[in-house]
């Protein structure tokens, strides 16, 4: 999976199975880091109430065209020239599903970042975990479990993960149904044709994502300067800039063009896209997914509703 436009520590790329177990020896370490994480945010998460099959009142809503005429509230409509729905809250836990990139490009530190992009990327996700274990919900890790709810997920989840083999570059969503939620921690530095037309489906089945872009403060402002050498750590593809500065504006450029251009995306679906700078702290990123997670999932086929 080639990245586009980043800069790469000069040490050689592991092979698939040695990277898998090194994450497979940070993640006991990073579990109690995961914690420790959400014990910070813990005091402001709470349940989210969700729009479903129930038996208390939640809200009315516009109709939507192709919705069954039996959910038409006809007194509530009455009142004035719309149609509206009446939507009941979602009493029973439906599934988050998380992902946390591994891919070789989540290698990357560089002097000015606190932690590496695929320890954060881990600490997120096992964080999450554990809260969302907390609230009685039902998590699950595509292509590594089933769906479950446990108090300890976030420890299940991390025992899964030392034990698995190396993760394909992206995970199968085809699991992922109507209404779930699915949390996905990656830097997405692919070309964003490519990101939307893997995650596509789940807006036409009704799911909703949450992107949690993990960021290396130096991938944005690309301090380099003088004779530098990129290296792919995807490919191995290597590029030799004579005076790196030249590149920066341009670069800078494309980066955030990225960034804004995915962010758009997610915008139109309802989705959320949270960035995380390796040189924050991962609550940051917690609380702010938390309260995109929260919000009414009003939406249909992958369409605000």
């Amino acid at each position: 999976m080639a990245r586009v436009g980043e800069a790469t520590s000069s040490v050689g790329l592991p092979d698939a199975l040695a990277r898998a177990r090194m994450r497979a020896s940070m993640v006991p370490d990073l579990l109690v880091e995961a914690r420790r994480v959400a014990n910070n945010v813990i005091a402001g998460w709470h349940g989210r109430r969700k729009r479903g099959i129930g038996e208390n009142f939640w809200q009315f809503r516009p109709y939507v065209e192709g919705e069954a005429i039996a959910r038409i509230d006809w007194r509530r409509s009455a009142r004035d020239d719309q149609l509206y729905v009446r939507d009941r809250e979602w009493e029973a836990s439906h599934t988050i599903w998380l992902w946390a990139d591994a891919s070789p490009s989540m290698l990357y530190k560089s002097a000015s970042a606190a932690v590496a992009k695929d320890s954060r990327a881990l600490v997120l996700a096992l964080a999450l975990a554990e809260l969302l274990s907390r609230s009685g919900e039902r998590i699950a890790w595509p292509g590594l479990t089933d769906p479950f709810v446990s108090r300890h997920g976030a420890e299940r989840l991390a025992a899964q993960l030392a034990q698995a083999k190396a993760p394909p570059a992206r995970p199968d969503l085809g699991a992922v149904r109507r209404f779930s939620d699915v949390v996905l921690v990656s830097d997405f530095l692919d070309p964003v044709e490519d990101t939307v037309a893997w995650l596509e489906p789940l807006a036409q089945r009704g799911a909703r994502a949450h992107l949690i872009e993990v960021a290396d403060p130096a991938e944005e402002v690309f301090p380099y300067s003088g004779r530098t050498e990129f290296r792919d750590p995807e490919t191995g593809a290597r590029l030799t800039a004579g005076r790196a500065e030249a590149l920066g504006e341009e670069y800078r450029r494309l980066y955030l063009a990225r960034r804004a251009e995915l962010s758009a995306w997610c915008k139109r679906l309802g989705w959320s896209l949270t960035v995380n700078h390796t040189d924050r702290l991962a609550s940051e990123a917690l609380v702010k997914v938390h309260q995109a997670m929260s919000e009414d999932a009003g939406y249909r086929a992958g369409t605000r509703a």
